[in-house]
């Protein structure tokens, strides 16, 4: 037994929800939605953590539009607070420079900064978790005990594969999932909604793709107001999230 589980589960002690948004493949929206689910609980009143596990692609710092804000060492690292978020991504310590770490270093990075992260008290945990179900996604799911999933998708066959397999994982393992989102919704189809029947896993809805969307990208203020962030929050009060 590794024993840094005791040090993560001291760490992650006082917060009250996990939530892992996650998805069977890289780019469906997935850490947009990580972040404006933090943004928006934030508004809320609520005291919200983001964490970007995401190695093959650490995004929430590019739509934050994060600037000077790096966490500090005091019995560990304690992340910065943006836009009412305290924030920690694997990014501080990679950069913007591909990561030469593979197999099980990335799992040991990952589970050393659940190690060494001080998030003291939260009402909720944001994780945007790695795409897939490889190593680092099962390590996350042992160490991160009470986690909740949010998994997201595309209307595409592709996609739905993909996040057919994750689900499946997750049930097979008993861990909790909130429902499947559907993103950039551009034409009908019920794929995704047959998919969660299918599986017995909650479909929470439908984003429409909203063109305008990019422009909002480094400012959350505009992010909160663009379609994609209704949207969301349309589905979300569905949920006891919001």
């Amino acid at each position: 037994m590794d024993p840094r589980q005791n040090i993560i589960e001291k760490r992650l002690a006082n917060i009250n929800r996990l939530i892992a948004v996650a998805s069977g493949k890289g780019g469906v929206g997935k850490s947009l939605i990580a972040t404006t689910l933090a943004l928006s609980l934030s508004k809320k009143g609520r005291k919200v953590g983001l964490l970007d596990l995401d190695f093959q692609g650490p995004s929430a710092h590019v739509i934050l539009g994060l600037k000077n804000a790096y966490p500090k060492e005091e019995k560990g690292i304690v992340p910065p607070e943006v836009h009412g978020i305290r924030f920690m991504s694997i990014v501080y310590y990679v950069k913007d420079e591909p990561s030469p770490l593979r197999g099980t270093d990335v799992s040991n990075a990952i589970i050393e900064l659940l190690a060494i992260t001080q998030w003291k008290k939260l009402d909720f945990l944001v994780v945007d978790m790695p795409p897939g179900i490889g190593d680092q996604t099962l390590d996350l799911i042992r160490f991160m005990k009470g986690s909740e999933f949010l998994v997201t998708t595309t209307p595409s066959k592709v996609a739905l594969e993909t996040v057919k397999k994750l689900l499946k994982l997750l049930k097979e393992l008993k861990i909790p999932i909130m429902g499947l989102i559907e993103n950039m919704k551009m034409f009908p189809s019920s794929l995704a909604r047959e998919q969660a029947k299918e599986l017995s896993v909650p479909f929470l809805g439908e984003i429409s793709f909203d063109r305008y969307l990019e422009e909002a990208i480094g400012n959350p203020n505009k992010l909160l107001e663009t379609k994609f962030a209704r949207d969301l929050n349309v589905i979300l009060s569905k949920t006891n999230l919001l």
